[in-house]
């Protein structure tokens, strides 16, 4: 929400930190990822991207939801095995389940077969989102974000 704020970036730092800290070791990549924000916000390059892919909205299509983003530079990418992580989804009983993904037009397609409508989704929505992996093809890493706004939900 505080990225609705004029003159206001963010650097999202989950995949770099440690879960018993919530200071990262990894100083050197927090920077990079802090000067590129600078570089946008601060002094206006429009050329850098300077963020991951962010939430922007959701459609619920059937007993899918698809996401589409803000910030996804040049596309969206998955870091590593090729498995998209730590999505969930959730009907109307608000019980979140691993969800199924796949990522067509840089939009995400998300379901589980165990529910005919869905009405939430999560992303990294974890204090310590290990395994997370959607990335923008620039390398930067997605901010976490639930499509939800449930009060005293912590799955």
């Amino acid at each position: 929400m505080a990225l609705a704020l004029p003159n206001t970036g963010m650097a999202v730092t989950h995949d770099i930190g440690q879960w018993n800290d919530i200071h990262p070791l990894n100083k050197m990549d927090v920077g990079k990822r802090l000067a590129l924000s600078a570089q946008k916000v601060a002094y206006g390059d429009e050329n850098v991207v300077a963020f991951g892919p962010t939430f922007k909205s959701m459609e619920i299509i059937k007993n899918q939801c698809v996401i589409t983003f803000d910030n996804i530079g040049s596309g969206l990418k998955i870091n590593s095995d090729g498995n998209l992580n730590q999505f969930t989804i959730a009907g109307a009983d608000h019980k979140f389940l691993k969800a199924n993904i796949r990522i067509e037009n840089n939009k995400i397609f998300i379901w589980n077969d165990t529910l005919d409508q869905p009405v939430a989704v999560r992303y990294a929505w974890a204090n310590n989102p290990e395994g997370d992996n959607l990335y923008n093809k620039e390398g930067l890493p997605a901010s976490s974000f639930r499509t939800d706004d449930w009060k005293g939900i912590t799955q």
